[in-house]
C-alpha cells in the first residue's frame, strides 16, 4: 500500500519536564529559543504547556513542553525518542554553542563528524538528550542525490569511535566566552528526531505508507557498529526537505521499552497542510488499520493522534490557524492564553501554576 499523501516534515515535538521555570530558562535563555505560547495541558489543565519556536513558531521550528512537576524519570527505549537534534547553520557556530554550554555547566560530547553532518550532544535539565546539527554536508556525500537510500552504507573508521581524535573533539571550541545568542548561532528548528524500534523493516513501511516519508540512508549507528541506523524524510526530486529527518536505531527484537517521565518525548507531530488534507490523513490511516483519534481542536492547529507498531505516539498536526491567531507577533508568549472553554476556570487554574519569571 502506498499513499499520495506526503508531509512535508515535523510540526513539533513535546517532551515532558518537570518544572516549567527551569525550562523557559535553558530554553528560552540559554538556546535562545521563543516562548510563542504559554498555555496550559488541555486535558489536564492544571499544568503547563509551554511552545518554543522562532519568531512566530512556524511548523517545524517547534519543541512543546509539558510540565508535569512530579513525574519520575523518563527512559529511552523501543517506541521512544533517543534525541532529539536542533539545526545550526555552520561549525562554526556550532563551536559557539559548545562554549556559550560549557560556561553555563552544560557537559558537552563533540562536535563529532557523522560525514552528513556534525554533531554535538547535551542533556536538558530533565536529562532529554538534545543535538545541535549542522545543516550540512548532507546526505549526498556517498549516494547520489537523486538515489538516496538505495544500499547499506558502513561509516568509514575515522568516523568511528576507534578512528576519532577524542583529544581534538574535547578541546574544540570557540575562543571567547559567548554572552548572547549571535545570529549566526540561531537555532534552525528540528534538524531530526532519532528514536528506537525493534524492527526497521516493519517501521519503515509504516513510516512510508502512513506519512509518505522515504528512506534516504541506510547505515549503522556511528557509535554502536552493530545497530543499524536508518533515516526516512520528505524527499522529492534528489532533495530532501529541511526539518524532516526521522531517524531510527534498529534494536532488532529488543523487549528495552522506553518508559514515560521527565526527561522524554511524549510525541512527535508531522504536518498536514490544512483540515482537508487531515480528513483525508484519518481515512487513510483508518484503511490501514491504525486506530486513529478523533480531530482535537489544539486552537492553534487540530491534531490526530495514532501509535507507531513500536508505540512511538505519533500526531498529525495543521499548519494553520498558527500561533497568531490569539497574541500579535510583538507579544508572543507574554501572558497566559486558555481556549475558550477554558476561561470561565482562569482563577483557579492561574492560583494553580508557578510564576514562570
Amino acid at each position: 500500500m502506498t499513499t499520495h499523501l506526503r508531509t512535508r516534515g515535523f510540526h513539533h515535538a513535546t517532551l515532558v519536564a518537570n518544572d516549567a521555570p527551569r525550562t523557559l530558562a535553558f530554553y528560552g535563555e540559554l538556546l535562545g529559543l521563543g516562548l510563542v505560547k504559554k498555555t496550559v495541558n488541555f486535558d489536564d489543565p492544571s499544568a503547563y504547556h509551554l511552545y518554543f519556536g522562532d519568531e512566530t513558531g512556524r511548523p517545524g521550528s517547534i519543541l512543546t513542553f509539558f510540565e508535569w512537576r512530579n513525574a519520575p524519570r523518563g527512559a529511552w527505549g523501543v517506541g521512544g525518542v533517543h534525541h532529539i537534534a536542533l539545526g545550526v547553520g555552520t561549525t562554526e557556530a556550532q563551536l559557539k554553542w559548545k562554549r556559550r554550554l560549557t560556561d553555563a555547566g552544560v557537559a558537552v560530547d563533540g562536535p563529532l563528524d557523522r560525514g552528513y553532518f556534525r554533531s554535538m550532544y547535551f542533556s536538558d535539565p530533565d536529562g532529554q538528550v538534545i543535538e545541535i546539527a549542522t545543516r550540512g554536508p548532507g546526505y549526498a556525500i556517498d549516494e547520489a542525490a537523486d538515489a538516496l537510500g538505495q544500499s547499506l552504507l558502513t561509516p568509514p573508521k575515522e568516523r568511528m569511535p576507534e578512528g576519532r581524535d577524542t583529544v581534538a573533539i574535547q578541546t574544540a571550541t570557540h575562543p571567547e566566552p559567548v554572552s548572547e545568542v549571535t545570529p549566526d548561532m540561531k537555532l534552525e528548528g528540528i534538524h531530526h528526531v532519532s528514536a528506537i524500534t525493534d524492527d526497521l523493516a516493519l517501521a519503515g513501511e509504516f513510516y512510508e505508507q502512513a506519512l509518505g516519508l522515504r528512506l534516504v540512508k541506510q547505515t549503522y549507528n556511528q557509535d554502536d557498529s552493530k545497530t543499524k541506523h536508518f533515516f526516512w524524510a520528505a524527499y522529492e526530486d534528489g532533495v530532501v526537505e529541511p526539518n524532516s529527518s526521522m531517524t531510527l536505531f534498529g534494536w532488532e527484537g529488543s523487549k528495552y521499552v522506553s518508559r514515560a517521565g521527565a526527561g522524554q518525548t511524549h510525541h512527535i507531530a508531522f504536518r498536514a497542510a490544512d483540515r482537508g488534507q487531515q480528513d483525508a490523513w484519518r481515512d487513510h490511516l483508518l484503511a490501514m488499520g491504525l486506530s486513529v483519534s478523533p480531530i482535537m481542536d489544539r486552537t492553534y492547529f487540530e491534531s490526530i493522534y495514532f501509535r507507531a507498531p513500536d508505540g512511538l505516539l505519533v500526531e498529525i498536526a495543521t499548519d494553520g490557524p498558527g500561533f497568531l491567531v490569539d497574541e500579535p507577533a510583538e507579544s508572543l508568549g507574554e501572558t497566559l492564553k486558555l481556549p475558550a472553554w477554558l476561561e470561565p476556570r482562569r482563577d483557579s487554574i492561574e492560583q494553580t501554576l508557578v510564576p514562570l519569571r
